[in-house]
């Protein structure tokens, strides 16, 4: 018998919640992402729960136990229970009768071998007891211990239900994976027309998280061969993409974060529509596009030190070397502050030659690697300028 043990087991909150739902004989199982992550050694972030009890059962024992409960997904069996100031998503078991696509017509189970095959992956339908008792009733553990990403049932039954399951099998996959099943993986590519259903909220929020794994490019590799990519993502090059994972541990990333530089890496052509990016978003997608085209420590003084050096992991990932001392180059560049004002220039120059002299000054600027003083700048800006 596998055994969990794993620090959230001990936490109060938790034991709390399990203990009100079980209070009458009904099962309460962990599943899922905090199972699986726990096996794998990985961080635990939130911990779900299912249970043989019926959604009003849950309501009426978590309310018995003095817990509050709120009714988040109930039409779908889901309702989230509050303890020690945290939600824990409880969700009844549950068995597919029809389906259509994102809307399936539920009924509810007392097993959990039925409530396991409704899931998508092998590895995130792995249930522990509250003592860390493992209950595994598809094969997950094998699957687990392999690294291999693998379906419940077939993979075709499963993607038609949800198409977006073809981008988290690539999430997943990046994430926890090694190897890819291959009836999953030709499934993913036989029935990637079937993105296009899917909104593009979603879809950027499959794209960010698979972006921002640790090494997705051997998943970013797959999803371009079996088309997917170009599916969601037309024009997009992932060429380059190992090279810049490659780049980013040779000379660091800080805290910056890593989807924003690999998508602009991949630069297809209408990102912010495709992946219904924010403002911000687009923004700094434009700006690292920008960036690319002009010196380092120049785009670090248009556009901050952060965008400036996504764009020199990006150039060294396509072959240029970055300069001996970049990291200071850039912080040059962006606490440079041009010391003119249009004020400066008033009353000598005015309308187009104001603004005609504050660029020529401020170019000169840029040149001197920020180190023209005000007065060299303001001769500049007010000498004539050749053939006028």
């Amino acid at each position: 018998m596998t055994r969990l043990t794993a620090p959230f087991l001990d936490d109060p909150a938790l034991k709390q919640v399990l203990a009100a739902l079980s209070a009458e004989g009904a099962q309460a199982l962990i599943v899922g992402g905090a199972v699986r992550n726990a096996l794998l050694g990985e961080p635990v972030a939130d911990v779900d729960i299912a249970t043989s009890a019926r959604p009003g059962e849950t309501l009426r024992l978590a309310e018995t136990a003095g817990l509050r409960t709120v009714p988040t997904g109930i039409d779908h069996g889901t309702i989230t229970v509050i303890a020690g100031g945290r939600g824990f998503e409880v969700t009844s078991f549950r068995r597919d009768v029809e389906t259509f696509g994102r809307r399936a017509v539920v009924a509810y189970s007392d097993r959990i071998e039925e409530d396991a095959q409704r899931r998508d992956f092998t590895m995130n339908a792995i249930y522990a007891t509250s003592t860390g008792e493992v209950l595994d009733p598809v094969g997950g553990l094998e699957d687990l211990a392999r690294r291999r990403l693998r379906f419940v049932g077939d993979p075709h039954d499963r993607i038609s239900e949800d198409y977006l399951r073809i981008l988290r099998f690539f999430r997943f996959l990046a994430w926890y994976g090694r190897e890819a099943e291959l009836q999953a993986v030709a499934a993913c590519g036989e029935l990637r027309e079937g993105l296009a259903r899917i909104s593009r909220e979603r879809i950027g929020y499959e794209i960010r998280r698979l972006l921002n794994a640790p090494d997705p490019s051997p998943s970013v590799a797959l999803m371009t061969e079996t088309g997917v990519l170009t599916q969601v993502l037309p024009g997009a090059d992932a060429s380059d993409l190992p090279e810049l994972v490659e780049a980013e541990h040779e000379y660091g990333t800080g805290a910056l974060t890593a989807w924003p530089r690999r998508l602009a890496l991949l630069a297809p052509p209408d990102a912010a529509e495709a992946l219904r990016l924010s403002r911000d978003e687009t923004r700094t997608q434009d700006q690292i596009a920008q960036a690319l085209t002009m010196p380092a420590p120049v785009a670090a003084y248009h556009f901050g030190r952060a965008v400036a050096a996504q764009s020199v992991l990006i150039r060294a990932a396509r072959g240029e070397t970055p300069p001996f001392g970049w990291c200071h180059r850039l912080a040059r560049g962006a606490e440079a502050k041009f010391p003119l004002t249009a004020r400066d220039l008033m009353p000598q120059l005015s309308g187009p030659a104001l603004g005609q002299a504050l660029r020529r000054a401020e170019a000169a600027y840029i040149d001197s690697d920020f180190t023209l003083p005000r007065e060299a700048l303001l001769q500049i800006a007010l000498q004539p300028e050749a053939g006028s």
